[in-house]
């Protein structure tokens, strides 16, 4: 019981679990994965800037006139209600 107590925390390495796990896959699977990988790469790193660029940073120069563009955009967006 005491043993318990007094045992250390085991750390475990996060990387070589994915890693193992990686290799020991079948060749078909292990491609899926890379080409999953290769597609999130090129979506985030290289289509996001030139689809959803950022316009307050480049329209506005500080907080306070971003704030009240995006309340404009909300109020003006925005469905009537009755």
């Amino acid at each position: 019981m005491e043993s318990d107590i007094n045992r250390p925390t085991a750390r475990y390495n996060w990387f070589s679990m994915f890693w193992s796990g990686f290799t020991s896959m079948s060749r078909l699977s292990r491609t899926l994965w890379i080409v999953a990988i290769v597609k999130l790469i090129i979506m985030f790193f290289i289509l996001k800037p030139f689809f959803f660029p950022n316009l307050l940073e480049s329209n506005y120069d500080n907080d306070a006139d971003k704030a009240q563009h995006v309340r404009t955009e909300l109020f003006n967006k925005a469905p009537a209600t009755e």
